[in-house]
């Protein structure tokens, strides 16, 4: 009876060890595609550092574990930081109502970025389109559930002046 409990627990081992080489090797960091991405609102070269900085802001766990599947593994020539000559704050005029946030920061704190630049688009959800020297868009970043303030200093950090 112990030689058939002992080769039943070692079939049993062997199945499970089996099935543990079987298993396909998930990576610890899941990327998502570019496409997958930008349907999130993340776009262009993120740092993951930026995702730190964006977890500061915004705790939405779902909105930075996103990002995080969509940075760029910072290096040692990123500690610069990449910045931008200007930017586009897109939104929806018939949804602004839905952001009183965003509002306000248009209202009272936009003039304070001569580089940015608001652009209503019909149904879309706000967002900080940044662009490069020549004026063309590198980065998008949905702020639905941003502060005022959140905008704010992050345009100070990432926006040139003018």
């Amino acid at each position: 009876m112990e030689l058939f409990n002992y080769c039943i627990g070692v079939k049993i081992m062997f199945t499970l060890i089996g099935l543990l080489l079987s298993m396909p090797i998930v990576s610890s960091k899941e990327q998502l595609s570019s496409r997958e991405c930008e349907d999130l609102g993340f776009t262009g070269l993120a740092l993951c550092s930026d995702c730190s900085t964006l977890a500061e802001y915004v705790k939405d766990q779902e909105l930075v574990s996103d990002c995080l599947k969509c940075c760029t593994e910072d290096s040692d020539d990123s500690m610069s930081k990449i910045t931008y000559s200007g930017a586009i704050l897109e939104v929806c005029m018939r949804k602004l109502v839905f952001y009183p946030e965003i509002v306000s920061f248009i209202e009272e704190e936009k003039e304070q970025f001569p580089t940015v630049k608001v652009q209503y688009m019909f149904n879309s959800p706000p967002k900080l389109i940044m662009l490069d020297d020549e004026g063309q868009p590198k980065e998008t970043i949905r702020i639905d559930n941003w502060k005022r303030e959140h905008v704010q200093q992050f345009l100070k950090g990432k926006v040139n002046p003018k």
